[in-house]
């Protein structure tokens, strides 16, 4: 039971200093912004839209591009990019007169991590299947 808590408390209060930016802290995705998230991604669109942001990189992708690779109207994707930033998923930038959708990696790994933080918590024996995930 002890390991399990050492486990829990490393796992959730993570501090790194390998990163070059210096250390870094990360914060447990509470319930709300996970089913906010989820959410989102339920729909088949967005999901669409989300996963070709991810494909991407972080270099994005210029709204344009996204619209002819995807095959949907002008109105429809920016309704959909709308639910997706506002959720924190994606994020837009400006390039002159261009507009960049960028997937928002921190959030997708929150997402996930917030998914498998308690894999196995209430099995008695419990295998460390979080290294696979």
């Amino acid at each position: 039971m002890r390991r399990r808590r050492l486990n829990l408390y490393f796992q959730y209060s993570r501090i790194t200093v390998d990163s070059e930016d210096g250390p870094v802290q990360y914060v447990v995705m509470k319930i709300d912004d996970a089913a906010t998230r989820l959410e989102a991604l339920g729909n088949r669109t967005r999901l669409q839209i989300y996963r070709a942001l991810v494909r991407a990189g972080r270099s994005g992708m210029p709204v344009g591009r996204l619209q002819e690779k995807l095959k949907i109207p002008a109105s429809t994707l920016s309704h959909h990019i709308k639910s997706l930033v506002a959720v924190g998923l994606v994020s837009q930038v400006r390039e002159s007169t261009t507009l960049v959708c960028h997937a928002n990696y921190d959030s997708m790994q929150g997402l996930v991590d917030f998914l498998v933080s308690e894999c196995c918590a209430d099995e008695t024996e419990c295998k460390d299947t979080k290294s696979a995930a």
